[in-house]
């Protein structure tokens, strides 16, 4: 099911959202709805609290496939990139923004299995990305140059 994506001024999007505590039913169709209302929008990530539920929950679609985490922790951050960036919950704008170049978290996934994962270069952009989301920041709390975006 199709879930209305929040915009800017939510304030849902300013949360720090809660840990994932039951994997179950519920999870997965919250996943599931997300990953249809990504696709839709055409974007490269969602988070729960953009859907209007604040868990710490996450999804990514990229180069290097299409991911879920839940409860997600940097383990480290190296590097440095500085890039373009939009948001689905932004709509109409962009920026560029400092993000490191290499990251690994460790996460669970819809059954609650413990997992861990390094991403480079965009990937790497689009998690952290997303994870900013689950403790209410936006991309334009840290970017440079905000305009309106190019169609």
């Amino acid at each position: 099911m199709l879930r209305e994506i929040l915009q800017v001024g939510s304030p849902v999007l300013r949360q720090k959202c809660a840990p994932v505590t039951r994997f179950d039913g519920e999870l997965c169709e919250l996943l599931d709805d997300m990953r249809e209302t990504l696709e839709k929008a055409d974007g490269a990530g969602l988070a729960a609290p953009q859907v209007g539920v604040p868990i710490r929950a996450v999804i990514v679609s990229v180069e290097e496939g299409f991911f879920e985490f839940i409860n997600p922790v940097f383990v480290w951050q190296k590097g440095e990139q500085y890039g373009a960036e939009g948001c689905l919950s932004v709509r109409g704008k962009a920026g560029k923004v400092r993000r490191p170049s290499k990251v690994k978290i460790v996460f669970r996934d819809r059954n609650g299995d413990k997992y861990s994962l390094v991403a480079r270069d965009f990937f790497a952009r689009a998690i952290c990305h997303e994870l900013d989301h689950l403790d209410g920041i936006l991309y334009t709390d840290k970017a440079d140059e905000i305009r309106d975006a190019e169609d």
